[in-house]
């Protein structure tokens, strides 16, 4: 079944599929994959195997039960957009989204060079939040450009953990920026002016951000928390 999350900018996760590999560095000290092992050990369904790739198609249509509108992080244990896992898995999942118009779902991805080539002969449901990891320079800002290609209703960067001063970053099209600093004991630091020249960048471009946390957890009401305009 879908559960509670945690996550702040969120209410339930879906994981149709679990299990993951590693493609930039913010993956180093993956929480899921963390996660995994942990209910691996406890005996979970659909952890036999730990973390890895695992598709669940029992799990697909949880999100038509219920009818109270909730907003869904989907695969918060996996990436939707992996390699592995084909188009006609992933049309089934986008089925039963748009057969939910009453949910938002909000789905992230390292593997943004996949977005623009599925979603050329789809349409994105319109309740799809699309987003992208941005973690550095190198491997974070490519994506953008990835997501921008697809129209969806929601454009947004999930800039967490932030390894390094992005420079200048181009939010054109882009509606939320969540940024967050690594958490756990083998958290990285994070600098203060890093997310503050990015909020600065945000304010200017009329974008709405929403701060997470410093590394190593530690939570600040100093800086703006807000959603993108449409959000519950």
């Amino acid at each position: 079944m879908a559960t509670q999350s945690s996550i702040e900018w969120t209410e339930q996760t879906w994981n149709p599929t679990t299990g993951c590999t590693k493609v930039s560095p913010g993956c180093k000290n993956c929480y899921a994959e963390t996660m995994a092992q942990r209910l691996q050990a406890m005996g979970a369904p659909g952890y036999q195997d730990g973390f890895e790739l695992a598709l669940h198609p029992a799990r697909v249509d949880q999100p038509l039960r219920p009818t109270k509108p909730t907003v869904y992080f989907v695969n918060s244990m996996s990436d939707l957009f992996h390699d592995d896992i084909p188009d006609a898995f992933l049309d089934q999942v986008f089925d039963v989204i748009e057969r939910a118009p009453q949910h938002t779902f909000q789905i992230l991805t390292k593997r943004a060079e996949r977005l623009p080539a599925y979603f050329s002969t789809r349409r994105c449901p319109g309740n799809v939040w699309l987003g992208v990891s941005v973690e550095d320079r190198r491997y974070g800002l490519p994506r953008i450009d990835h997501l921008r290609k697809v129209d969806a209703a929601v454009r947004f960067l999930s800039v967490e953990p932030l390894l390094e001063d992005l420079g200048p970053v181009n939010l054109q099209d882009i509606q939320w920026v969540i940024v967050g600093g690594e958490s756990g004991p083998k958290a990285r630091p994070m600098k203060t002016e890093w997310v503050s020249r990015l909020k600065a960048q945000a304010d200017e471009a009329n974008v709405a951000f929403f701060f997470k946390q410093w590394a190593h957890g530690v939570l600040t009401a100093s800086v703006d928390r807000k959603k993108p305009m449409g959000a519950n």
